[in-house]
């Protein structure tokens, strides 16, 4: 149906107070992926039991699979149903064009990254492309997330171990972050810090002493989030949530769940054809790995609605 921009506005502002409160409160938001109508059940079930403001985030080949003002209506209609504090976040962004599209369709979180689509993209194409999402972003209002370069993995399940000195090398510093932000005005900051998209045969290592280091030198209203939620010990995402991380994407950890809980349970019913009889299972297990993140994050409690 579409918002009226008065709508939008009231909405991004209360996004606005979310990350504020994040801060304050020593909470993170869990950002979580959808890429099927039965994760958005997940995640609304999940945010209603436990109390939690939660995100809805897509990716580009998400939205084009979903459509971008398809999924704007059914977050507003889950919202309702369920009276739950929700948001929508535009994840990984490639292009300045589908964020202002984002945009307009009343998005209220929008992360550009312009690497994503060209990795050896230079430091000024990258400033410039984010600045100008950040300048149109004004018009509603919408919280603009960036980053000075290319984060690593995707949001896959991966059979090789990674090489942790290698991605060490692709770490934020203190001084990259404060000086990136102050280029481009963006509202958080997407944090590396040992946080690789994907799941892996081994756990991933955070490095909690930089985060510290990351939050000590940043101005108190920039944000911070982490990318790569899946396949991470808790304890780093509780450690994150009192350090200060306002925003936390969770993907890879939902997609294995769905899948290999919907295989079984194929395999359990090979006479049943109605697959909405079969998809509660389904996303019943992806709800208690949304509950377990939220945990973690310390957000239980914390909506407002």
């Amino acid at each position: 149906m579409g918002l009226t921009i008065e709508q939008i506005r009231e909405n991004t502002s209360n996004a606005r107070r979310l990350m504020k409160r994040s801060r304050e409160d020593h909470f993170a938001v869990g950002a979580f992926n959808i890429d099927n109508q039965e994760t958005l059940i997940a995640i609304a079930r999940a945010a209603q039991k436990l109390n939690s403001p939660v995100m809805v985030e897509l990716s580009k080949s998400e939205t084009k699979s979903m459509g971008l003002q398809n999924i704007r209506d059914m977050v507003d209609n889950y919202k309702a149903e369920y009276g739950i504090e929700m948001y929508i976040n535009l994840d990984h962004s490639p292009t300045v064009e589908d964020c202002k599209e984002a945009i307009d369709a009343g998005y209220e979180f929008i992360h550009i990254d312009f690497s994503q689509a060209k990795h050896d993209a230079t430091d000024e194409e990258i400033i410039a492309a984010t600045k100008e999402v950040v300048e149109y972003a004004k018009f509603t209002g919408a919280l603009v997330e960036g980053e000075p370069h290319y984060f690593g993995g995707s949001s896959d399940v991966f059979t090789e171990n990674f090489d942790y000195e290698e991605i060490k090398k692709t770490f934020s510093t203190p001084e990259e972050a404060k000086t990136f932000i102050e280029a481009t005005g963006i509202d958080t900051f997407a944090a590396a810090i040992g946080n690789l998209h994907g799941k892996y045969p081994v756990p991933k290592i955070l490095d909690i002493d930089l985060l510290q280091r990351i939050r000590d030198y940043l101005n108190p209203d920039s944000f911070i989030s982490l990318h790569g939620g899946s396949d991470t010990p808790l304890h780093y995402f509780e450690d994150a949530a009192k350090i200060g991380v306002s925003k936390i994407n969770v993907n890879s950890d939902l997609r294995y769940t769905f899948r290999t809980t919907l295989e079984r349970v194929l395999q359990e019913n090979p006479n049943e054809y109605a697959v909405n009889k079969l998809m509660p299972q389904v996303y019943g297990a992806v709800q208690v790995v949304i509950e377990e993140k939220i945990g973690a994050f310390n957000s239980a409690g914390k909506a407002q609605i």
